[in-house]
């Protein structure tokens, strides 16, 4: 039988379809994971969760994560599966949308006063509503003991989007708090209001009297910078001690900023995104004087809705030491972003499974990387090599 050349030509389109469909049922050649992962292998350390968002390391390797459902999870550092022990204790949480239980860090100095923090959404009296609240406590075994709200935004809204929320504390002991603007955009200019603020506040909750707009008639004394749509990331540059912040924006407006005190980065007045759904204009344009422009954003035709992330310090991937890792809901991957001085460049995606939405990125005290990812399964994924 004669073949035409177009006909040859369909059968070496539908055989290659079939090879990589035959890949993806048998989860593929080593050579296509090396590809979609950069050499790196995905070891789960928990599984089952509940939609997972936030990590932290105790100083012995045990795991914080929480779930957005509400439950604080205890992990073993060893753990290969499995959802861990359920930590008790934990003040009433609103769950509705995006709200929940949100971040999580460790004091300082929590070997010796056994501190821990996290942020979640506190319900209104009547359950409707519900505002960022943080609280701490202290960790004996898995219960928490003396449980106290140090910060609580007094604007209680039904919006179920934009908490922001992500926790850090800075080198010099104070807890930075980032917080959305519920979908109120003007807040985020609003020096009266938290919402669309990243704060500082002393790790009881008092304010630090160097803030910036400490003693400004009208201003909230906690708010260390403004102009954020949704901030979900955090993470400090170690080797010059630069404070870096992912902001979850409108389509085509995701960003990571360079903060600094009292800046102001422009959200909703100036924006590469868009309106999604009508691609319509947001705010006056890009740029404006007096508002800090960022070191990256994703452009008008693409996301990368960006959350937790961490600076690398570790020798475990070792052409990577020293750059910016970055969780996204968008596009199954991690960023790993190069810095600069003030830039972000390099920007490379790191995919880390079909489906994946990474929550959170942080380095383990054992060097290695560990994501959260909350889509299909709930899990945390140490990253190997």
């Amino acid at each position: 039988m004669t073949v035409s050349p177009a006909t040859r030509r369909s059968l070496i389109v539908l055989s290659g379809i079939a090879l990589l469909a035959a890949a993806v049922i048998y989860k593929g050649p080593r050579l296509l994971q090396l590809y979609y992962h950069h050499g790196l292998r995905l070891v789960p350390v928990a599984t089952g969760l509940d939609t997972p968002w936030s990590l932290a390391f105790l100083p012995d390797g045990q795991m914080l994560v929480t779930e957005r459902s509400g439950h604080l999870r205890l992990l073993a550092g060893d753990s290969h599966g499995g959802r861990g022990r359920e930590i008790s204790g934990l003040p009433p949480v609103w769950l509705n949308g995006g709200a929940g239980l949100l971040s999580v860090t460790i004091d300082p100095q929590f070997p010796a006063n056994h501190l821990i923090y996290w942020s979640y959404v506190a319900p209104a009296p009547d359950g409707k509503a519900g505002s960022v609240a943080v609280a701490r406590g202290r960790l004996e075994d898995a219960t928490l003991q003396d449980v106290q709200v140090i910060l609580r935004d007094p604007e209680v809204v039904d919006t179920p989007a934009g908490f922001g929320s992500r926790l850090l504390f800075t080198q010099d002991g104070k807890l930075l708090v980032t917080l959305g603007d519920r979908d109120h955009r003007d807040d985020a200019q609003r020096l009266d209001s938290l919402h669309g603020k990243i704060l500082r506040i002393e790790a009881d909750g008092r304010i630090p009297a160097d803030n910036p707009f400490v003693g400004k008639p009208g201003a909230n004394p906690a708010i260390w910078a403004l102009g954020f749509r949704d901030p979900q990331g955090l993470a400090i540059e170690p080797s010059v001690g630069r404070l870096w912040a992912s902001d979850h924006g409108p389509l085509g407006g995701d960003e990571i900023n360079l903060i600094l005190p009292g800046h102001n980065y422009g959200w909703p007045v100036v924006t590469y995104g868009v309106q999604e759904g009508t691609g319509a204009k947001i705010g006056e344009g890009t740029e404006k004087a007096g508002m800090d422009p960022p070191a990256l954003w994703s452009g008008p035709d693409q996301g990368m809705p960006p959350t937790g992330m961490t600076f690398l310090t570790s020798d475990r991937y070792r052409e990577w030491r020293g750059q910016l890792f970055v969780g996204t809901l968008w596009g199954q991957a991690m960023l790993r972003i190069g810095i600069a001085g003030t830039r972000a460049i390099d920007l490379q995606h790191i995919f880390t499974g079909r489906f994946q939405r990474v929550r959170d990125v942080q380095q383990g005290p054992d060097g290695w990387l560990y994501i959260v990812a909350n889509e299909p399964d709930g899990a945390v994924i140490r990253l190997e090599r």
